[in-house]
């Protein structure tokens, strides 16, 4: 696994594959950020803001499709026991 970027860019839609990708490793900064906005109730809308740098306010569909892939996609890999597997190993 390559070491995780602190506050990479983001695609407008996250990963679907059955498998991880390198987008997941390059984010897993991100994933952890976004799970942890959730449990603190945090707004979304400020989420996408500061974590996935968009603007919900200008682009409100293309803001909540992105943060909300990328949440699933945070959760699906967290339930896959993934998340942190290899981080930290260099």
């Amino acid at each position: 696994m390559t070491k995780p970027l602190l506050d990479p860019d983001v695609a407008d839609v996250a990963p679907n594959e059955s498998a991880l990708t390198a987008y997941d490793e390059q984010h897993v900064v991100t994933y952890i950020r976004l799970l942890q906005a959730e449990g603190e109730g945090a707004d979304w809308r400020e989420v996408a803001r500061v974590i996935l740098h968009m603007d919900p306010e200008r682009e409100p569909e293309r803001t909540r499709s992105a943060y909300q892939s990328h949440l699933a996609r945070a959760k699906w890999v967290t339930e896959q026991g993934r998340l942190l597997r290899g981080t930290g190993s260099k």
